[in-house]
């Protein structure tokens, strides 16, 4: 359900691993390229689709029968869409998100967001995360991802489901660890474009990703995560990949931050949404809440609302936790 880069990418891995995958774009101009060209030539130009992977506008075919559902959406549009979609949904299917947002007005993640927006069972709902830009992967470069759901049976479906020849997929049943790694990394990422927009160096990037997976660790444990989690391929995997990638629509948003856009031109400038830039206000109000101190991420929010300059960035983190043990 989605056929930008990622829900088209993961759609095409699907078919690509022998099963009979159905893509629902919102745009019947969109469906019809798939089906007449197996071309996304907005969202994957240069990429051939499987001819075993159909598209359609219509969320009723899309949904009937469905085994597998899978939604990549923007995450501040899914309560009100899941509102629509509920009722067509079939009560056996597993519920996957593809997404990497916190809904801003409440907080909540997208996997709550699901229950709660349709009352299915959290045990059939999954989340898929990692490493995965989206291009890279339709172009079949190796990769990974994780598969967490609260029933490992399930969670093992769904990876056999989404693993083939150049992309594999390893089950858990973390849920939060899994979806927050996917979130909160997206912050990190923003940070990182700021100083490579600024011009700075491998020295201050790599301080700065590791300074911040100590923070979004410590925020995702708090929420009842695995450390372990953290430190795989949902956690320190995905920042790697999306922190220093021009495929990296996190990146890139940050990078313009650092070449002094200011927000609303970021936005404007973004052919798809940065899943970042919405996300790091819930996030600092949560940790404002629970006491959890990240300093990288309140800079990220001070330069994307105008109350740092952009310059001024990463100055701070000799003063940040300076006489604390790093671990």
């Amino acid at each position: 359900m989605g056929a930008g880069s990622w829900g088209t990418t993961v759609a095409k891995v699907i078919a690509d691993g022998g099963n009979e995958v159905l893509l629902w774009a919102r745009r019947e101009e969109l469906a019809t390229e798939i089906n007449e060209t197996s071309r996304n030539g907005d969202y994957l130009p240069g990429v051939d689709l499987p001819k075993s992977l159909r598209a359609t506008s219509s969320v009723e075919e899309c949904l009937e029968n469905a085994d597998e559902v899978y939604i990549a959406i923007p995450s501040q549009v899914l309560r009100q869409t899941l509102e629509s979609w509920k009722s067509l949904i079939p009560e056996h299917a597993s519920v996957i998100s593809l997404m990497k947002g916190l809904e801003q007005s409440t907080g909540a993640r997208m996997s709550e967001i699901i229950h709660q927006s349709t009352a299915i069972p959290m045990s059939h709902i999954a989340v898929l995360s990692g490493p995965n830009l989206a291009l890279e992967i339709a172009r079949k470069d190796p990769a990974a991802a994780v598969c967490a759901a609260e029933d490992k049976d399930r969670a093992a479906q769904i990876a056999r489901t989404c693993s083939n020849d150049y992309f594999t997929v390893f089950a858990s049943q973390d849920v939060v660890g899994t979806e927050l790694g996917g979130v909160l990394k997206n912050l990190i990422a923003v940070a990182i474009g700021i100083v490579n927009g600024l011009g700075y160096g491998q020295n201050t990037k790599a301080s700065i990703m590791t300074r911040g997976l100590t923070e979004i660790t410590n925020f995702a444990i708090e929420h009842g995560a695995r450390r372990r989690t953290m430190f795989g391929l949902a956690g320190l995997g995905d920042l790697i990949a999306t922190s220093e990638s021009n495929l990296s629509r996190n990146f890139r948003a940050g990078e313009m931050l650092g070449k002094g856009y200011s927000k609303p031109e970021v936005f404007r400038r973004m052919q798809q949404t940065a899943e970042g830039l919405t996300s790091v206000q819930p996030v600092l109000e949560i940790a404002e809440r629970l006491g959890i101190d990240m300093p990288i991420v309140t800079q990220v929010s001070d330069v994307l609302e105008g109350r740092m300059s952009a310059k001024d960035f990463g100055k701070q983190l000799n003063l940040a936790d300076a006489i604390e043990m790093e671990f």
